[in-house]
């Protein structure tokens, strides 16, 4: 039952459009700074400071100063799966709903 509720926890914290596009950015480019990923997502780097705080809390990142940048990136190695998971099971539906 407690892994359960842990899992819906980890979910409630993905499912928000932002922190799944700032994950894909970094799916996608292995390692990125606030301000290369608020260009990407097209958002207000303090806005996505505030997303990634997030993900870094909940273990999902993982950030190394580089410089006067914090660099991110995915350290759960289950978050990478799970997106494509899910874009397959977005796909999926699609094709189904036809």
């Amino acid at each position: 039952m407690q892994q359960a509720g842990e899992l819906a926890s980890m979910f409630r914290i993905l499912a928000n459009d932002t922190r799944l596009r700032l994950l894909h950015a970094l799916a996608r480019s292995e390692e990125l700074c606030v301000s290369e990923l608020a260009e990407a997502v097209g958002m207000k780097p303090q806005a996505v400071s505030n997303q990634l705080q997030r993900l870094v809390d909940r273990g999902i990142l993982g950030a190394r100063r580089n410089g006067n940048q914090i660099r991110y990136r995915i350290i759960d190695p289950c978050v990478v799966t799970l997106l494509d998971q899910g874009l397959c099971l977005s796909e999926d539906s699609r094709g189904r709903q036809r």
